[in-house]
């Protein structure tokens, strides 16, 4: 079976989260992650995915199978043109929400995964970047 090195769905609706996590699920599979890997993986994919249609008013999640030396990952983009993070460090604060949640989004997803950046200003939307190495 082959992988679709990268691709890209749309987060526009409840429907789009729940196909962005059977994605996510699929492709770890693929990649024969571990099943503690899969999931963390899927749990932050979620995450982001309804933070970008809850906060961002919908967008879109980027993949792609990435390879450095001997190792694989899996990276996810996570991208919006709402309102944007006016207070970043507040954002990545443990138990802040600036929605009725449980404000584990961006910090939770963090821990989750290897790699995590995010990118967003007032007015210029958001782009959160995560990579899982296998």
């Amino acid at each position: 079976m082959s992988i679709e090195r990268t691709g890209t769905l749309p987060l526009q609706t409840e429907q789009h989260i729940v196909a962005s996590r059977q994605a996510v699920r699929s492709l770890c599979q693929l990649l024969k992650f571990s099943l503690v890997d899969q999931t963390k993986m899927i749990t932050a994919a979620s995450e982001l995915s309804r933070n970008t249609l809850i906060h961002g008013g919908g967008g879109r999640m980027r993949w792609e199978v990435v390879e450095a030396g001997s190792r694989t990952g899996l990276a996810l983009h996570f991208e919006d043109e709402g309102p944007g993070i006016a207070d970043m460090k507040l954002a990545m604060t443990d138990g802040w929400t600036s929605g009725g949640g449980m404000g584990l989004g961006l910090p939770g997803s963090k821990r989750l995964v290897s790699d995590f950046e995010v990118d967003s200003a007032p007015g210029k939307g958001t782009r959160v970047s995560i990579t899982k190495w296998k």
